[in-house]
């Protein structure tokens, strides 16, 4: 089978492409390598069934042809983490909005089925836990930039729910709850590969705001192999999947556990939120995870545990400290 992969040079998305061709297909991967990276796709970068193109998600004439010679889309490509989202809200807006909606016009034009990665930021500020994929939405003002990223990952959403009921477009939509694993980074506020590399460096380990908020995080690799089988599922059309884990953990007890596993004698220190992104900055409470749905459809259970996870995570920025 021929694959594209939007976003393929990026974190999830290099491991995807990994995945996909240990089991036999042939990739092409489009990024514009502004937050994916040459050496996230190094491992594969000559391999015969591996085509790298650096361009971006919004030039349809070249998304078109590309969607016209393969049979799966999995659709990674957007602009991620909180940092890039409050620094650059326009270009997360025009990636994440645009970008869909010309993989979604041309996917439909020629029938391919698409994977369209979504984020557990589409819940907003929630007070249901654990979250089902039909739990409501909560969403604060459009002056606060923060839900930005969250808005145009719904539109995304809506935009191929509306291409799968009105057009017959072969959709499947996952949502994703904190991805973690190597090549990860934490240029754009990316919570564990900072904690450990900043207590490898013997900086100090910055928690934001008080540290009670909760997270659940997933392995990458449990990841992709679960995006795989999802599109490869013969009724997944038109569903929707939360997809992560679902042990919970508070971030100021993830900063302690980074410091045991590193043996790290970094301070931590609390930074608030308005000093971290500016002032009007929100942040969710707790973000959990119902997983009954994936597990009924596939039978996907987490691997690792949080414990086993910083183990890899600790072990890879020992063995790739630069990166």
């Amino acid at each position: 089978m021929r694959v594209l992969v939007t976003g393929g040079a990026g974190f999830i998305g290099s491991h995807l492409c990994e995945y996909l061709i240990e089991q036999g297909h042939e990739v092409i991967c489009l990024d514009n390598l502004s937050t994916g990276r040459i050496s996230n796709v190094a491992a594969i970068r000559h391999h015969p069934r591996f085509q790298l193109i650096v361009a971006d998600i919004r030039e349809e004439d070249l998304l078109s042809e590309l969607i016209r010679q393969v049979d799966h889309v999995y659709h990674l490509a957007a602009a991620v983490g909180v940092r890039l989202i409050m620094e650059k809200p326009v270009e997360t807006l025009e990636v994440n909005t645009f970008g869909t909606e010309i993989v979604l016009k041309h996917a439909s034009k020629f029938h391919k089925k698409v994977l369209i990665a979504s984020t557990s930021e589409v819940y907003g500020d929630h007070n249901e836990f654990p979250l089902r994929e039909d739990s409501t939405r909560v969403y604060g003002p459009t002056t606060v930039r923060r839900w930005a990223y969250a808005a145009s990952k719904a539109l995304d959403e809506f935009l191929a729910l509306a291409y799968h009921q009105e057009r017959g477009t072969p959709v499947v939509i996952v949502r994703l709850f904190n991805i973690v694993g190597p090549r990860q980074t934490g240029r754009y506020g990316m919570v564990v590969p900072t904690f450990v590399k900043q207590a490898l460096m013997g900086q100090s380990i910055t928690v934001f705001g008080d540290g009670q908020q909760t997270r659940c995080f997933g392995y990458v690799t449990d990841a992709v192999e679960a995006l795989v089988r999802l599109m490869e599922h013969p009724k997944s059309e038109g569903e929707v999947f939360n997809l992560g884990s679902d042990e919970e953990i508070r971030i100021i007890d993830l900063a302690h556990l980074v410091k045991e596993k590193t043996g790290s004698a970094s301070p931590i220190v609390f930074i608030p939120y308005d000093k971290a992104y500016g002032p009007g900055y929100e942040d969710m409470h707790r973000r959990v995870p119902d997983l009954t749905k994936v597990r009924t459809w596939i039978g996907y259970r987490p691997r690792l545990n949080i414990h086993q996870i910083l183990d890899h995570i600790v072990e890879y920025y020992r063995q790739n400290p630069w990166d």
